[in-house]
């Protein structure tokens, strides 16, 4: 179980008392940063597997003191020399590194300070050893809990489908085809961004899973894959005693998507590799919402024209819900904001109401509008909370329960598509965006906030909408609303 923020900050506390006042010596310096991140609940070993020399642009071959790709660069400098240095020396690795491999951050140390190095923002953040415990969120990062803007036309989404394209290529060219080699990419993607998202109590076990597990020739590694598959789908209770630790560490998931069984690939050297990169992409920046370029990214083009499979983007998904829901909703929230008298009774019955909306889709593809609708639904709900704790104050904080903070679910999310891919898609796009805001729940609120196992499930159909009974899929009495883009001819 991921720890909360009160958590963080007492172990915080602790490595403070632990490393305060310790002078810098090369041989301490694994411990001080397997003890920092223990601090979060992580593993060093965990995130800094592919620790190794990198090749500094017109230099000889330096050693980076702790790289986790794609993610953060980690240098140390001696006591009372100039942190500029130390960063100067991160940014001649951080320019040798191959683009996907760049991290986001980099971190400068000496044991008593810290220069953490926004990349992205430009910014940088500077304080002693003593304050840590004040600034533990500035590392929300390693958890993967800080607040992201997702963006369906960002290069990292392009990047993310040709991925997963090339995966498919390889597996097809094997031999592996079918609805088999479908349904194994969506649980291959699920476990990439759990991976990467904290899904996974230990940030980057399936990375490390398939590395330490699988020999270099790819030999078994279907069969490895499969049995990890099988242990997803498995409760902890009723798992064999004598499982083995690597595994036995995975969750439970639940969601039937793990559940059917399928047939196992077969991977060579090459196709092990391409899994390893897949695995050091950063899927924590991925959109689900692009999960609709993925399919066209797989799928034959004059197939997916007749199919009328179709990529609607984000800008234009907001610009149906926008006026068809969305802005009522917003406009009777800021009107229950300026009540003097019972605010609070009146945000928990408007919380009510949003966790009991339905939408359909009847012809909703890959889910990019049921997605999008969720997200914003749930974005909304966050702001109510907000307004709910502050009208209740502080004693009102202690009443809400943490496990029970969202009513908003993603069963109340309908669909019909005639591609089981598409389906399965969307069903786990849906998944990862519950996943995205419980963690953005979790880092506004202090408290941890996940739903695995899966307990609740969006209902797609596989079908044609204009062959399947609309009202088997969902009874029009309880149909909010019905959104989506109709298929083109």
């Amino acid at each position: 179980m991921r720890l909360s923020w009160n958590e963080i900050r007492i172990r915080a506390t602790e490595f403070v008392e632990a490393w305060q006042g310790a002078c810098y010596e090369s041989c301490e310096t694994q411990c001080f940063y397997r003890d920092f991140f223990a601090v979060f609940g992580i593993s060093r070993r965990s995130v800094s597997r592919y620790e190794e020399y990198v090749r500094k642009l017109d230099n000889p071959p330096g050693h980076v003191d702790l790289f986790w790709p794609g993610v953060l660069l980690v240098e140390r400098k001696s006591g009372g020399h100039d942190r500029k240095r130390a960063y100067s020396r991160a940014s001649e690795f951080f320019d040798a590194l191959s683009e996907h491999e760049r991290p986001h951050y980099v971190l400068v140390s000496d044991f008593q300070s810290f220069a953490l190095h926004h990349l992205d923002e430009t910014r940088e953040y500077g304080f002693a050893l003593e304050e840590f415990p004040n600034h533990v969120e500035k590392f929300s990062f390693i958890i993967d809990v800080q607040p992201r803007t997702l963006r369906d036309q960002d290069p990292v989404n392009i990047a993310a489908a040709e991925i997963v394209g090339g995966l498919h290529d390889s597996l097809s060219e094997s031999g592996y085809r079918g609805p088999d080699v479908e349904r194994f990419l969506v649980r291959i993607v699920f476990c990439l961004f759990a991976d990467h998202t904290g899904v996974f109590d230990q940030r980057g076990a399936f990375a490390d899973f398939i590395e330490t597990r699988t020999s270099s020739d790819g030999a078994f590694l279907g069969a490895i894959l499969t049995e990890l598959f099988e242990v997803l789908n498995t409760p902890e209770a009723s798992r064999q005693r004598r499982l083995a630790k690597d595994l036995a560490r995975f969750p439970y998931v639940d969601g039937d998507l793990f559940r059917e069984k399928l047939a196992i690939p077969a991977f060579n050297a090459a196709m092990r590799l391409q899994l390893l990169d897949a695995c050091r992409f950063d899927w924590s920046q991925i959109s689900p919402a692009i999960f609709g370029a993925l399919i066209q990214s797989v799928m034959d083009a004059r197939e997916r024209r007749a199919q009328g499979a179709h990529y609607t983007t984000e800008r234009n998904i907001l610009k149906v819900i926008e006026p068809l829901f969305l802005d009522d909703l917003k406009a009777e929230l800021q009107q229950i904001k300026l009540l003097r008298r019972g605010r609070a009774q009146r945000l928990r019955a408007f919380q009510a109401k949003l966790g009991r909306l339905t939408f359909f889709d009847p012809a909703c593809g890959c889910g990019n509008f049921l997605i999008i609708a969720y997200r914003e639904l749930r974005s909304l709900e966050i702001e109510v909370i907000r307004e709910l704790m502050a009208a209740m104050g502080r004693a009102g904080q202690q009443r809400l329960d943490a496990t029970q903070l969202s009513v908003v679910n993603v069963d109340r999310f309908y669909g019909i598509e005639i591609g089981e891919f598409a389906v399965r898609i969307a069903e786990t796009a849906l998944w990862m965006m519950d996943h995205i805001l419980n963690n953005q729940l979790s880092l506004e609120f202090g408290e941890t906030y996940v739903r695995i196992p899966l307990a609740k499930s969006p209902h797609l159909v596989c079908g044609d909408a204009l062959e399947v009974d609309w009202s088997q899929v969902l009874d029009p009495a309880e149909c909010s609303f019905v959104l989506g883009n109709p298929p083109f001819g």
